[in-house]
């Protein structure tokens, strides 16, 4: 079975240095000390093959290696307690590293229990610098698991807000379609006996709107899921390239909706807008529509316009109703979701009734994430989804 490379450079890394360190000492102390050398050597040997388990059991390694290196440093007094134990500070840095704090200060507890040996061998200072090669052991383990500790927040931070942004990409597809369906679906059953041909056209743009519904889904999850396109064409993209489609759609619900574009055929290239502002823009557009859809009462005529300028992108929607009193109190959930979007680019929006009547939506989507400020009309920020 193959090895991670990290522990496999830990067990050669610690074999060697213990060999070196620990085993080099033992050969220059116990030269000429006939069967001490023997045991000696075969204890070092011991250690070198424990740290072959030490990611698995290192609090059984830590042991062992302790036992075994207590016994080097019997057998010969003149190596210094520091590198007898060598092995045994390795593990614990190990055990610090994969194992509960408390379960590594108990490590440490022990490996401190020797400590006065120091002092037999190594005078004044061989005590100071054991516990100093103790406590580096422990805090280097410590250190690693913090760190991997802040990066494992780190993913699951990063996973939680994709599932946040899929959320309200699901949202956006699902709220916008299904009101145009009930919409539709209302229209077919009012004309279904006096008007039958516009009652099979309002089931046409059901089947219509319904089929684009379940393509965008199925882009979105394939996005999601990072595979490439089965065609390897960019059809099934929501941007502002399928606004046209997406008025038709709000057309076909009974809107008329006028479409005013500025700014997209005079700047340069470097100027188009980036995937995400233009998948914000879409949805911002999308939800706005939606909104009057449900909320707006007598409204027939809708203005959407889009400027788009070196600096930034400017959207608006504004209609011609009044809004139900339910809308102006309610929850908010659809323009939050639409300022969190316009935040998130470092944008603004605003929204809420207009002084010369109907509900107006604006959102300017800066091109480098430079937060700008709104001009023109000034509108509150209230409003339902």
């Amino acid at each position: 079975m193959s090895q991670d490379p990290g522990r496999r450079l830990l067990r050669w890394g610690s074999g060697g240095l213990v060999i070196g360190v620990l085993g080099s000492s033992v050969a220059v102390v116990g030269a000429g000390s006939g069967w001490r050398l023997g045991v000696a050597s075969g204890l070092v040997v011991v250690q070198v093959c424990a740290l072959w388990r030490v990611v698995r059991s290192p609090a059984a390694v830590l042991g062992l290696t302790m036992a075994t290196g207590l016994a080097v440093w019997a057998l010969f007094p003149a190596v210094s307690l520091t590198g007898a134990l060598l092995a045994a500070q390795i593990a614990l840095c190990v055990l610090a590293a994969t194992r509960p704090r408390r379960i590594s200060l108990c490590g440490g507890a022990v490996m401190c229990a020797p400590a006065p040996l120091a002092l037999l061998a190594g005078g004044r200072l061989g005590l100071p610098l054991y516990l100093l090669a103790v406590a580096l052991a422990w805090t280097t383990g410590e250190l690693y698991q913090t760190r991997r500790a802040r990066a494992a927040a780190e993913t699951r931070r990063a996973v939680a807000e994709e599932r946040a942004r899929i959320a309200r990409e699901v949202h956006d597809v699902v709220a916008h379609t299904v009101s145009v369906m009930v919409i539709q679906a209302s229209a077919a059953e009012d004309g279904f006996t006096a008007r039958p041909e516009q009652a099979r056209q309002a089931l046409r743009d059901i089947e219509t709107v319904g089929r684009s519904a379940l393509t965008e889904l199925r882009w979105l999850l394939r996005a999601f899921r990072d595979d490439e396109q089965e065609d390897g064409s960019e059809q099934g993209q929501v941007g502002l390239a399928r606004l046209d489609e997406m008025v038709d759609v709000a057309r076909a619900a009974g809107l008329s909706v006028v479409v005013r574009r500025e700014g997209t055929e005079d700047v340069p290239a470097g100027c188009l807008p980036p995937t995400a502002v233009d998948l914000t823009a879409y949805r911002i557009i999308q939800e706005a529509l939606t909104n009057i859809l449900r909320h707006a009462a007598d409204a027939d005529e809708v203005r959407v316009s889009v400027h788009l300028g070196e600096a930034a992108l400017d959207i608006e929607v504004v209609d011609n109703g009044r809004p139900r009193a339910a809308a102006v109190a309610g929850s908010g959930r659809g323009l939050t979701g639409m300022r969190e979007r316009a935040a998130l680019l470092g944008g603004s929006l605003r929204a809420g009734p207009l002084d010369s009547g109907g509900w107006g939506v604006r959102a300017r989507l800066p091109m480098e994430g430079e937060r700008l400020p709104m001009e023109g009309e000034s509108l509150p920020m209230e409003g339902s989804s």
